[in-house]
């Protein structure tokens, strides 16, 4: 393993340690088992709480400490499920720009630091296949089934514009995003009541 990956793993485990140490505070005080208390926590901070939402979304793609559907369950909850979306869609889309751009100027190396070995070998298939790529990529970032993050470091180490990219990150996002928030908040209010 080399020092760059042990680097990075280590800052992965120290944010997903905050994460926990942030979901227990906000279990014991409330703000996690209440929508309402969610809700003025960050509506008190105005629209920098907005901000710092979509910098969260966005940061969590170039960065993947927690699964993304939670930062899209929250979303829903937060700013309900209009605003939610929006704001999930606008962070996570900048996030994904980022990732690309970051792996186009870093190149594969980069893939191999971020990401477990099998993962880049399942799917660095699909890069070797060019005018495939583009329609496997467009569909996995469509259907929430594959690792969108790493498939976006993965677009960037190709031959893909970036009108290409763009446009399929724009036009595909939305219903990935509308099915993680939908699916999450049903199960999210589903394991409140089982709680209360």
């Amino acid at each position: 393993m080399t020092k760059e990956r042990m680097t990075l793993q280590v800052l992965s485990l120290a944010g997903l340690v905050a994460c926990v140490i942030l979901a227990l505070w906000g279990w014991r005080t409330g703000v996690l088992t209440s929508q309402e208390q969610m809700q003025a926590l960050v509506h008190s901070c105005g629209a920098v709480g907005v901000v710092l939402f979509i910098l969260f979304q966005a940061v969590q793609v170039v960065v993947p400490v927690l699964p993304g559907g939670i930062g899209c369950l929250a979303g829903v909850l937060i700013f309900g499920p209009v605003w939610g979306f929006v704001y999930n869609y606008v962070g996570i889309c900048i996030g994904s720009l980022a990732a690309f751009a970051v792996a186009r100027n870093c190149g594969k190396p980069l893939l191999t630091m971020l990401f477990s070995e099998k993962t880049i070998a399942k799917y660095s298939r699909w890069a070797e296949e060019r005018n495939r790529f583009a329609r496997l990529f467009a569909l996995a970032i469509f259907l929430p089934v594959a690792p969108d993050d790493f498939l976006c470091y993965l677009a960037g180490t190709t031959e893909m514009s970036w009108r290409q990219y763009t446009a399929i990150i724009l036009l595909g996002k939305p219903f990935a995003i509308a099915l993680y928030s939908l699916g999450l908040t049903v199960v999210w209010q589903h394991l409140v009541t089982l709680l209360q």
